[in-house]
Formats: C-alpha cells, structure tokens, sequence
C-alpha cells in the first residue's frame, strides 16, 4: 500500500495500478444510504477517468459487505419519493464504469448489497459471507437489477428462489450457482480480491476496458448482436499501439510493456 486517504462514507487506498473503494459506515453494516450512493458513484467515476487505475476494488468490512439498503430511512418514503430517489440513477451510472470492478465481500451481502456484488465484473467472497435478495422480507423486491442480474447468471428458477424466498446463500453455494469467482478464508478476503484485481490491472489498459464491454454485451444483446460488438471492440483494441507491443513481446519472448495506447 502506497497511500490513503478518507471520506465521509468511501475510504481510498492505492495499491499501484488498483484502488480499494471501502465502503465506512460500520455502525450501519454499511447500509447504502443516498449519501453513501451519491459517494461511492462520485469515487468510482473520478478513478474511471484516471488512466493509472487499472481496477478497483469495492470492499466493505470484515463484519458485512452491504447488509442492505437503509431500511430505516426508506420507511417513512411516499411513492413520489421514491420515484424521485437517485438510486435508479446510481445502478444505471455504475453500469457505465469502464474499470473492472470487484467485489470484495466478508459477512453479509443483502438486499442492495448483493446487487452491488452482482454488478461487480468480479466476486472475491469470505467463507463468511452470506447473499440474499431479501427485500421480499419487506414487502418489496429488488430495484438495482437483482431480479435481471440474478436471473442472467445463475437462471430463471435459481433466481426465483433467492428473490421470491429472500433466503440467504453461503458463499461456497454462491460459488457453485456461479456469482462468486472465489471463496478464500476470512483473513484472506480482501488480500485476494486486490491479488486478482492487480493480476487484472497488470494487462493492456485498453484491450481490458475493451473486454469488459464486450462480455457485459452478451447480457444485453442477442447472440448476432454480441458478435458485432464482440468484432468491432476487437477492432478497436487491434488498432492500438498496444496490440502491437504485445505480439511483438510475445514473438520475442519477453514481458510486454504496456502503454495504454
């Protein structure tokens, strides 16, 4: 760790090319509040903008990743309110963040909290950690795209469990249904989502940005659709000054030397 520095509800380290995003509002199990949104969207798009970051990590703390939304807060919202919210501009915007994001999830990750693991590119998660659509429990369901993200990756009726029952999965079943790419042990979860994120973060600036899109493209697109913009992002990526340093580097058989140009 090279630096940090603090904020209201998002601390910041800098581990060379990658950054943590921690989420800090411990006494509310980190809770998204409008706030907490508005300050992790506000972090997440200045370090898209800055060409040394190559991924970011979101963590939470050791006790919970997200236990859910502000459940509190929302109680008392009129409909008007909650139409006039910012959170369905949050999951909208967070969608446009070009760096690979992941997720790094110890204790609980409930409600808003799992939609925000599932809207991580990828998952490192604690033996401890817990996942669950719970706002059924409430008497609402989920409206950051828990419902869609659910239901692309693990399918319609696996999806229909978690959303439909609110129960929680493990993070060894959240493994097997295929939302967490590692569960490692409890002093280990976020060492291991940095070690993935800087093994992500150590490749072609662009080509990785470029990859990103392309593989976010097959959960919106049809599969001719997602060929065309699996071919012209490719396209895009062959035209850099990087592509060229990398099939050089590999016909001389030594290290590339990235640019991100």
């Amino acid at each position: 760790m090279s630096s940090q520095s603090d904020a209201p509800g998002v601390l910041v380290e800098r581990h060379g090319r990658v950054v943590v995003a921690q989420l800090n509002r411990p006494e509310q199990l980190n809770a998204l509040s409008p706030a907490l949104m508005d300050e992790l969207l506000a972090t997440l798009r200045m370090l898209d903008a800055d060409s040394t970051v190559g991924a970011v990590v979101i963590a939470g703390h050791e006790r919970a990743f997200v236990a859910g939304a502000d459940i509190k807060g929302m109680r008392s919202r009129t409909l008007h309110e909650v139409l006039a919210a910012p959170a369905s501009r949050f999951w909208m915007r967070l969608a446009d963040i070009e760096a690979p994001l992941v997720a790094a999830v110890s204790g609980p990750a409930f409600g808003g909290g799992c939609e925000l693991a599932l809207a991580c590119d990828l998952v490192v998660a604690s033996e401890t950690a817990r996942f669950s659509q719970a706002e059924i429990k409430v008497g609402i369901l989920p409206g950051g795209g828990g419902t869609q993200r659910l239901a692309r990756t693990i399918g319609k009726h696996r999806a229909m469990e978690m959303v439909l029952t609110g129960r929680p999965v493990s993070a060894q079943e959240a493994c097997t249904l295929g939302f967490v790419n590692r569960v490692v042990a409890p002093a280990d979860w976020r060492d291991e989502a940095i070690a993935l994120a800087q093994e992500v973060a150590a490749g072609p600036p662009i080509a990785i940005r470029l990859a990103k899109r392309a593989v976010l493209a097959a959960e919106e697109s049809a599969l001719s659709l997602g060929m065309l913009a699996e071919r012209k992002l490719m396209e895009l990526a062959f035209a850099s000054e990087d592509r060229v340093e990398g099939m050089t580097a590999f016909v001389e058989r030594r290290p590339p030397r990235w640019s991100g140009r």
